[in-house]
């Protein structure tokens, strides 16, 4: 069935992803503008924009943005390959990244652009950039289970006693990634057990803000979410989140695991050098900043950029160390297909 529903993403794609405005010159209606720097992004709408505006505003060099999701977007991009019309690429999760990168299509980033966030924030391949990070997190509600009750590890969750105690939203792209990070660290027999697991004893919710939600209301103890949905509740009403608390398992463990958001440059982008200079002024100190202002409540990447102050730092969460250009997006897929998930 995902093999059938990611065909007709790649086909339908470009001609259902919205072109996008932020103002100061970024709308595109119709056919793309060749002359502008094209931005394809599955990041934040707002985050997005807020970096493209800042941008053009600073350089005066012209941007459009297509927006879409991580998969149907990495899709799209493969199959358009050499005619397609996108000098830079963002994603949420890297998942979606590797698989453009895998077909060849993405440019070295500049070393000073990779410099600026450090060697556990790129890929060793140096084929894209982090330009953001959200951690995996368990969120309970402590009416339900005890902070002294919960599984000591991500993998314990496959046991039988956690049936029907937990939620995750296993059809998304967040899911997939912190899936591609069991593989690599656990393995493919460990990571098909607990897909089994998953399938027998998980429910499954729409998105993490519907897992987030069913955990607050007490219809699973906890769940399985990224940390940015659960701070950004908390900043606004706390309607989904206020009688729940956030559980890190550190210790270098699965559910510890940090995912990035990548950005890259085409190599048959046609503005190649203001993609570049895109990407450094994202990855670079005003950037970072902005991401770390912004209602995203994801985490800063840059070198010397502190994080939103309500976040935990990032160096405290013991994540397990990982290069993201080993992340395997569509062996996951494969298999949580095979473990009838997907």
């Amino acid at each position: 069935m995902i093999r059938r529903r990611t065909a007709l993403l790649a086909l339908s794609t470009a001609a259902t992803l919205a072109l996008t405005a932020c103002g100061g010159g970024l709308e595109a209606t119709g056919k793309l503008d060749p002359s502008k720097l094209t931005i394809y992004s599955a990041q934040h709408e707002n985050l997005t924009n807020a970096w493209a505006k800042a941008f053009q505003d600073k350089t005066g060099i012209k941007v459009q943005i297509r927006f879409g999701g991580d998969s149907s977007m990495g899709n799209q991009l493969v199959q358009e390959g050499s005619k397609s019309p996108a000098d830079v690429f963002l994603t949420e999760n890297s998942p979606a990244m590797t698989t453009v990168e895998r077909a060849g299509l993405l440019a070295k980033v500049d070393g000073s652009t990779i410099a600026q966030v450090g060697k556990a924030y790129a890929p060793s391949s140096h084929d894209w950039v982090g330009i953001a990070a959200r951690s995996t997190v368990l969120v309970y509600n402590p009416s339900k289970i005890s902070e002294s009750e919960l599984p000591k590890s991500l993998m314990d969750l496959q046991d039988p006693q956690w049936k029907g105690k937990w939620g995750a939203a296993a059809g998304g792209a967040d899911f997939q990634a912190i899936v591609s990070a069991i593989l690599e660290l656990e393995g493919q027999a460990k990571t098909e057990a607990w897909l089994k697991g998953l399938k027998d004893g998980a429910k499954i919710y729409q998105n993490n803000i519907a897992t987030m939600k069913a955990v607050n209301a007490g219809q699973v103890p906890m769940g399985i979410i990224y940390h940015y949905y659960w701070y950004r509740d908390q900043a606004l009403t706390k309607a989904g989140s206020k009688d729940t608390k956030l559980h890190y398992f550190g210790n270098h463990d699965p559910g510890a695991f940090v995912s990035l958001s990548g950005g890259a440059v085409l190599k048959t982008s046609k503005h190649a050098t203001n993609a570049q200079k895109f990407l450094a002024f994202v990855t670079g100190p005003e950037g970072q900043k902005i991401l770390a202002t912004s209602d995203a409540k994801e985490y800063a990447v840059g070198v010397g950029v502190a994080s939103d102050p309500a976040l935990p730092p990032l160096a405290s969460l013991q994540a397990p160390p990982l290069d993201p250009f080993t992340l395997n997006g569509p062996k996951v897929i494969s298999l949580m297909t095979n473990a009838g998930i997907l």
